[in-house]
């Protein structure tokens, strides 16, 4: 199947990512197939710059990989002593303090945040291997949707790691403490039926019609007032971090400045 951004000029593309924009909706595009979509810095900084170069017309983001996968991880180079060239390895790494530490991997987490902005809604159209950090940057999206042949695995805790690329948190509220922990420390795969059954995606389709189903759940969600959508997200966003009378405040000041808004009476 064509890609969907094909006949749009890119607003980015560099380091094995595209951003192409068609008035509400954008398409980022993980365009390295040849080695299944794998992650670098140099594509972490690309998909950070995609984010900040997003027009304020922009209602719906879809993620996706060209290919036969998703994104199967990590590039394998970085395991490696001398490491991607230009790139510090896992070696220099280890041996940086804790501040600078921190501060490079925080660097490399920008790539996987800005998909939950309350102003969007985020889709990760997934086929194929989505691996460690493919898997986490399907997690950073809001919403999933998948092929029948996708194959899901957090494997850094294998590899004597952990995920850090903001993966846990969103998993772990998607499927659970238990299922989460499962999931992580066996490395196991999940594919697409258990995806849809655990929570972790939306809807599973055959591959040949993925980007098809998510193009048609951006056009429902670009069917909804942008502001009301937008309302909406920051309610569900929150919810877990409020108590119940918390939460219902949050929906009776969310709601009145809806109404006033609907009907033009000022604050």
């Amino acid at each position: 199947m064509a890609s969907p951004d094909q006949d749009l000029a890119p607003v980015l593309d560099k380091d094995g990512v595209r951003l192409t924009v068609d008035d509400t909706l954008a398409t980022v595009t993980l365009t390295n197939p040849a080695k299944r979509n794998a992650q670098s810095p140099a594509l972490w900084r690309a998909l950070t710059e995609a984010g900040r170069l997003l027009p304020g017309s922009v209602r719906v983001v879809v993620l996706r990989g060209e290919g036969r996968s998703f994104s199967a991880g990590l590039d394998r180079q970085m395991f490696t002593p001398e490491g991607i060239p230009g790139e510090p390895s896992f070696i220099e790494l280890a041996r940086r303090d804790d501040a600078g530490l921190d501060a490079t991997i925080a660097e490399f987490q920008e790539a996987f945040t800005w998909w939950r902005r309350n102003d969007i809604v985020s889709i990760a159209a997934v086929q194929g291997h989505a691996i460690g950090a493919g898997f986490q940057l399907a997690l950073g999206c809001d919403l999933r949707v998948v092929a029948d042949d996708v194959q899901f695995a957090m494997r850094e805790t294998s590899l004597g790691l952990v995920p850090d690329l903001t993966g846990t948190h969103p998993l772990v509220g998607l499927v659970g403490y238990a299922r989460a922990l499962e999931i992580c420390a066996t490395g196991r795969f999940v594919g697409a039926a258990e995806a849809v059954a655990s929570g972790l995606a939306n809807v599973a389709v055959p591959g040949d019609q993925l980007d098809d189903a998510a193009r048609d759940l951006a056009a429902a969600l670009l069917g909804a007032p942008r502001d009301a959508v937008v309302e909406t997200k920051a309610l569900l966003r929150g919810a877990a971090d409020r108590t119940y009378d918390e939460q219902r405040a949050a929906e009776r000041a969310a709601q009145a400045r809806r109404l006033r808004d609907l009907v033009g009476v000022g604050e």
